[in-house]
């Protein structure tokens, strides 16, 4: 063993059990592909669909990703690690960091993150409460709105209260068309555009299949904006990045199968509107006490209301290509300089919160 080499432990993890697995995938194995191998023993740690977790060799990541399934050597038979899971992930005593990117339920919900503090173990990105809540997009949509943070007119429904009655409700309060999407899922998995209230019903059960809560959103005629958030205390925001959809809307074939998506970083507005939705996303971000990263989405009505937030991702798509490095590349901070301010950021966290816990 050598007990010279000072390299941090960065523990990735992948995959997960939610419906967007595959774009985990995509995302770690650029990650792995990008750490700089003089500042970090990097550590993949793949979970399969079916939740249990294996220890992949980094020859094993192609350029396109990794299929967790066709892993071998299973850590843990049940599924779930252990309390020193992390430690023995590696023969060294360098400091570990762990970067959480499941994207979904079961990974950005808070769960993955709560587990990762019952370990110890510093961690990219937010936690348990911040993630949960930024998941969630109908409890996010009540903090916005105590906030004061515009958004688009919506309604929530719990699945069980989806009657004819309900939906009549929320189409003479929305109008069409709407959007229906399952509260706690990203990727537009599960979200449905619907002009009448035969489709209503029909998008209304597509996204139950997904989660217990459904948020229906009112269809607004405007520019689709996004700003990336890095930081802690003391967090800073992107130059501003454009999306013009190939599809009807944002979806996921749009985000990850055609690439008929256009992206324009930086947006074209004006310095005081660059100002303006940067303020917004800095203020969203810390509504929910987000810390590490955030991607933040606004629609723009320019002759209109002007900008309404429309959500927070917190483990945001990390491919070269992703919004969220292409934004912070434009604003000047490289793709491996950004997992190195991310890396700073999770150590300054966890040694804060050291000194509120009690033991």
């Amino acid at each position: 063993m050598d007990t010279t080499d000072s390299r941090i432990n960065l523990v990735v993890i992948f995959g997960g059990q939610s419906a967007e697995h595959d774009v985990s995938c995509v995302t770690a194995s650029h990650v792995l592909q990008a750490a700089d191998p003089s500042k970090y023993r990097t550590i993949p740690v793949a979970i399969s669909r079916t939740g249990e977790w294996f220890s992949p060799e980094l020859a094993e990541f192609p350029n396109g990703g990794v299929n967790p399934s066709s892993l071998p050597a299973r850590l843990e038979a049940h599924g779930a690690p252990t309390n020193q899971s992390v430690v023995l992930f590696s023969e060294h005593s360098a400091p570990t960091v762990v970067m959480p990117l499941v994207h979904g339920p079961l990974g950005e919900d808070g769960t993955l993150q709560g587990l990762l503090e019952i370990m110890g173990v510093a961690y990219v990105g937010s936690g348990v409460l911040s993630s949960a809540l930024a998941m969630d997009k109908a409890m996010a949509k009540k903090v916005f709105a105590h906030e004061g943070i515009p958004q688009v007119r919506h309604a929530c429904l719990r699945d069980d209260h989806i009657t004819p009655t309900s939906l009549q409700s929320v189409s003479d309060q929305l109008g069409f068309p709407l959007f229906v999407k399952p509260a706690n899922m990203g990727s537009s998995v599960g979200v449905s555009k619907v002009r009448d209230a035969a489709e209503l019903q029909r998008a209304a059960s597509l996204a139950a299949t997904y989660d217990q809560w459904i948020v229906f959103e009112e269809a607004v005629t405007a520019r689709e904006l996004e700003v990336a958030v890095l930081g802690n205390r003391h967090p800073r925001a992107s130059v501003v990045g454009e999306i013009v959809p190939g599809n009807d809307f944002y979806d996921y074939e749009d985000k990850y199968v055609t690439d008929s998506a256009t992206l324009m970083i930086p947006a074209s507005l004006t310095p005081a509107q660059s100002d303006e939705v940067r303020n917004l996303a800095l203020r969203a971000y810390e509504a929910l006490r987000c810390e590490g990263m955030a991607r933040v989405d606004f629609f723009f009505e320019e002759n209109g209301r002007g900008f309404l937030c429309n959500e927070i991702n917190t483990i945001p798509g990390f491919t070269p290509i992703s919004m969220y490095p292409k934004m912070w590349e434009a604003s000047g901070v490289s793709y491996s300089e950004l997992i190195n301010e991310l890396v700073a950021h999770a150590q300054e966290r966890h040694s804060r919160r050291k000194t509120n816990t009690s033991h």
